[in-house]
């Protein structure tokens, strides 16, 4: 079993920078696929980025350019630095981690982090 929570969310204001982390416990993640998706009020729940336990990153198109993934296998802990914030990235953001080591698919999920960006 992995346990995910996610903190960093708050209200911050159009071209503002929010740092979310996502402590695991339970499982080391340094041999987990981890990513952050995020979902607006009213909309499915959409990928965000991911990074491999080989350190191969992705990001989507929305963000690219503006976040960045990483992580901290010393703390066990994965980040999303998240610059120039537009009101659209407006959601509840949620870490998610491999459902076993050097697997494709996510298996746990954390209860998500608020984040509201005003104009």
């Amino acid at each position: 079993q992995v346990q995910l929570v996610e903190s960093g969310g708050g209200l911050v204001q159009a071209g503002d920078s929010l740092r979310l982390s996502c402590a695991a416990s339970g499982r080391t993640l340094s041999s987990l696929k981890m990513g952050w998706f995020r979902q607006a009020p009213g909309k499915e729940r959409e990928f965000v980025a991911q990074i491999s336990w080989t350190g191969d990153i992705n990001y989507a198109n929305s963000v690219k350019g503006r976040f960045t993934i990483s992580r901290d296998n010393a703390k066990n802990t994965v980040y999303l630095q998240m610059n120039s914030l537009k009101p659209e990235d407006t959601a509840v953001y949620y870490c998610a981690a491999g459902s076993r080591p050097y697997s494709l698919q996510y298996g746990y999920w954390g209860q998500g982090t608020q984040v509201t960006v005003s104009s």
